[in-house]
């Protein structure tokens, strides 16, 4: 960048950047994808019981010891919310989308208080610092006011 120099008649170059640009190597590939979901369940016994059979195929598939199938078997018949956390896969979320590897991967579940019209449930308020309330207007102006 060039700038001309106060008083001085000619154009120097600019030395020392505030800002390095980002090259190629600087710039990261990693992406953190957040997903929230609430589900119901409507059918404990069945969600148990796909829990329990993808259990078993794995302990046929010899992917899982005798100790930790006995473990995961009494955590999803005591618990639904185990249930649903031992068959969902984050990779099987991901694994048909073109041009990415799955680099790491964590969920949990829980059972939790779900009232749709809570405030607290607003889904679109998430995070976001945009200054909009999701109603299209500027947070506190009402609509076609400005």
């Amino acid at each position: 960048m060039l700038m001309k120099g106060a008083g001085r008649g000619k154009v120097v170059g600019v030395r020392g950047r505030t800002l390095r640009p980002m090259s190629t190597p600087e710039t990261s590939s990693f992406v953190r994808l957040r997903v929230d979901l609430v589900l119901e369940i409507t059918d404990a016994e069945a969600l148990t019981g796909a829990a329990l059979g993808r259990i078993a195929d794995s302990a046929a598939a010899g992917d899982l010891p005798a100790g930790e199938r006995a473990h995961a078997e009494s955590a999803v018949t005591e618990d639904t919310a185990e249930a649903l956390a031992y068959l969902v896969d984050p990779f099987d979320l991901v694994s048909a989308v073109p041009g990415i590897d799955l680099a790491q991967a964590s969920w949990s579940s829980e059972e939790v208080d779900h009232d749709p019209d809570s405030l607290e449930w607003d889904l679109d308020d998430d995070d976001d610092d945009s200054g909009y309330d999701g109603d299209g207007d500027r947070d506190g102006e009402e609509a076609g006011v400005r």
